[in-house]
């Protein structure tokens, strides 16, 4: 392997242990949102509150989008991840109240 083929094969490979690293990041971050999440879905059912709150729902996608924005993030990428979260929130929710 040539110089250059040896630094761009060490660049890679630091790259992929930080998105390594990430992806555990983010993995984890999940799962604490979802504790809180359900707990939030208990209270709910406990209460005979609906599982979903389109108005609290909505504030969330554009306070996200304004992260996303202010971080380089497409915004609407980050619209679909956050849609896609709270499609399984509320599914967890709707669980709960059976």
């Amino acid at each position: 392997m040539t110089d250059a083929t040896t630094r761009a094969a060490a660049l890679l490979k630091e790259h992929r242990e930080s998105i390594d690293r990430l992806d555990a990041i983010l993995v984890y971050t999940l799962a604490e949102r979802f504790k809180h999440t359900q707990s939030v879905g208990r209270l709910k059912a406990a209460h005979d509150l609906p599982p979903s709150d389109p108005a609290r729902e909505a504030e969330q996608i554009a306070r996200l989008e304004r992260l996303a924005e202010a971080a380089d993030l497409d915004p609407e990428f980050a619209r679909k991840f956050l849609n896609f979260v709270i499609s399984e929130v509320i599914r967890h929710h709707e669980r709960l109240q059976k």
